[in-house]
C-alpha cells in the first residue's frame, strides 16, 4: 500500500511541485490584475487549489497518454506507468477523480468561470496526443496553462478585459518559452521516438527563438501595464524578468542539458518578480 501511494504521488507529480508553482504564478498575476491588488480570498484560495488539481489532473493525462514512449525516454522511465507501478486504469482514475475535484470548486464561483474551466479541461485533455502531429505542442500546453488568468478575471468581474486577454497571451507564451527550456532536455528522445516538440522545430535556431518568445512575452506585458494604467512598480517588475531572461539565454548558449533544466527551474524566479510587480503597483 505505501509503494502504492508513493506510485500516486509521483502520478500527480506531488514529489515535483515546480509545475505547480509555474502554473501558480499565472494564476496569481490573473487574480492581482483583475482583483486591483485585492482579489477576494475566497476567489483567490479556490483558484489555487485548482492550480493544484487540474496541474496533478494534466499529469495524469499525459502520463496516461505516453505510457508506451516514456520508458523509452531517459527523464520519464521511472514515472509509475513506464516501470509498471501503476496500470492505465488507475492514473485515468485519478483523472476523473481529480476532475470531479476540480468542477466541485467551481460551485461557489459564477457560470462564467464554468465555461472558462471547461474550456481549460479540454485543452488538457488535447495536449498529450498533440506531440504526435504538432510542430509546436508547447502552444497547446500554454493555452492550458495561462487558462486561470481568464479564471481570476471572469470570476471577480463577470468580463474579460483587453488587458487580461493580454496577460494570458503573455503567460501561454511563457509557458512557450519555460517548456522549450523543458523539451531541449528530451530532444534526443524526442527525435527518435517521432515526437514533435518546440525544441526540435527550433533545431539550429534555439536561442533566437527563445529570445523572440521572450520578447513577445514582455512587449504582451508592456501591454497589459500600458491597458491597466499600472505604475512604475510594475514596469521595474517587467525590467526584472527581462534581466532574467538575459540569464537564461546566457546559461543556455551552449545547449546544455542540465543548463536547459536548470533555466526551466528559473523560470519560478520570472513569475516571482512579475508578481512582485503587480502587487507593489496596487498597494496605495
Amino acid at each position: 500500500m505505501h509503494a502504492k501511494l508513493i506510485a500516486y504521488a509521483q502520478l500527480l507529480r506531488l514529489d515535483r511541485p515546480v509545475g505547480t508553482l509555474l502554473l501558480g504564478w499565472s494564476t496569481l498575476w490573473g487574480l492581482w490584475l483583475a482583483g486591483h491588488g485585492r482579489p477576494s480570498p475566497l476567489v483567490v484560495f479556490i483558484l489555487l487549489l485548482g492550480t493544484l488539481s487540474t496541474r496533478s489532473l494534466g499529469c495524469a493525462l499525459n502520463d496516461w497518454a505516453d505510457r508506451s514512449f516514456d520508458g523509452h525516454v531517459q527523464r520519464t522511465r521511472q514515472r509509475p506507468l513506464a516501470r509498471g507501478a501503476l496500470s492505465g486504469t488507475e492514473a485515468l482514475g485519478a483523472a476523473a477523480l481529480l476532475a470531479g475535484l476540480s468542477l466541485l470548486l467551481l460551485l461557489p464561483l459564477n457560470r462564467a468561470s464554468g465555461l472558462v474551466a471547461l474550456y481549460c479541461l479540454a485543452v488538457l485533455a488535447v495536449y498529450p496526443f498533440c506531440k504526435r502531429f504538432l510542430a509546436l505542442p508547447q502552444a497547446v500546453l500554454g493555452l492550458a496553462f495561462a487558462a486561470p488568468i481568464l479564471m481570476a478575471e471572469v470570476a471577480l468581474t463577470g468580463s474579460l478585459s483587453l488587458a487580461g486577454l493580454c496577460l494570458y497571451l503573455a503567460s501561454a507564451v511563457w509557458a512557450l518559452v519555460y517548456d522549450t527550456f523543458y523539451a531541449l532536455v528530451d530532444r534526443d528522445d524526442d527525435r527518435a521516438l517521432g515526437l514533435h516538440s518546440s525544441a526540435l522545430w527550433a533545431t539550429g535556431r534555439e536561442t533566437r527563438f527563445l529570445a523572440a518568445m521572450m520578447a513577445l512575452m514582455l512587449a504582451l506585458l508592456l501591454l497589459v501595464g500600458l491597458w491597466a494604467g499600472l505604475n512604475g512598480w510594475y514596469y521595474a517588475g517587467l525590467a526584472a524578468a527581462a534581466l532574467l531572461f538575459l540569464w537564461e539565454l546566457w546559461t543556455t548558449r551552449d545547449l546544455n542539458r542540465d543548463a536547459c533544466f536548470r533555466a526551466f527551474l528559473h523560470n519560478n524566479w520570472v513569475g516571482a518578480a512579475l508578481w512582485l510587480g503587480l502587487v507593489l503597483a496596487h498597494l496605495p
